[in-house]
């Protein structure tokens, strides 16, 4: 693999900084605040499902979720929900927007050695909404180890095609490097690019998929073992 790559990309949550475990205490506030309304697996397989109605209109980020969780709070009360219930819920949401930037375990010093092997353009490719994932890559100290910053709409063949054309790169040139098989690995490698697969601690049950094998797939445990894969 190493001798075609031109391109390293990496995505950035739960890959670069922790994302999921911060949306998993939010939604577990909100089920508490919608207790008069429902049990709490009901009230969140209800958020799950407005989620998922919303994607195409909505795209993935804090701002989606927030319009949902008052989505369905709204349905599930009936329209009886308090104004300072809804606010309340608005307040979770923003808190999403000022999370704190929690680096992953040797992210800082895998880019740093990337950057001085000085082989390779390293480029974040990100799905969300594009303020909200700058702000965090500007917090996260990281910008200045990459070479292009991509926030797509959603991770799809499509959008990798995108990004290759802006790079002037074929997809055999090209990894991505992410915790999510769905929409970090598997469209690329359906172009005929190479996957670096690094598991999380959780998952948002929308990104879950069976673990397979490929020969443009590779698995490693963290980030720190990337500089001597690509040695």
């Amino acid at each position: 693999m190493k001798e075609f790559i031109k391109v390293i990309a990496f995505d950035a949550d739960d890959t670069l900084w922790s994302n999921e475990p911060f949306f998993q205490e939010v939604e577990q506030q909100y089920v508490r605040l919608l207790e008069p309304y429902g049990i709490p697996k009901e009230i969140s397989a209800a958020l799950f499902q407005t989620e998922m109605n919303n994607l195409k209109i909505l795209g993935y980020g804090a701002k989606a979720f927030t319009i949902s969780m008052i989505e369905t709070a709204l349905r599930i009360s009936e329209q009886k929900i308090s104004a300072d219930t809804i606010q309340q819920i608005i307040a979770l949401g923003k808190s999403l927007l000022e999370m704190p930037i929690e680096l992953l375990p040797g992210v800082k010093e895998t880019l740093k050695a990337l950057k001085e092997q000085g082989k390779y353009k390293l480029v974040v490719a990100t799905k969300g909404d594009l303020l909200d994932q700058e702000n965090k890559l500007e917090r996260s100290g990281l910008a200045s180890y990459f070479d292009h910053i991509e926030v797509m709409s959603d991770k799809t063949e499509k959008e990798y095609l995108r990004l290759l054309n802006i790079l002037q790169i074929a997809p055999s040139e090209f990894v991505m490097v992410g915790n999510s098989l769905k929409s970090d690995i598997q469209p690329v490698l359906s172009l005929g690019g190479y996957g670096i697969h690094v598991p999380f601690e959780v998952m948002w049950q929308h990104e879950v998929v069976e673990t397979f094998i490929h020969a443009h797939l590779k698995q490693v445990k963290s980030l720190d073992e990337l500089p001597a894969v690509f040695e």
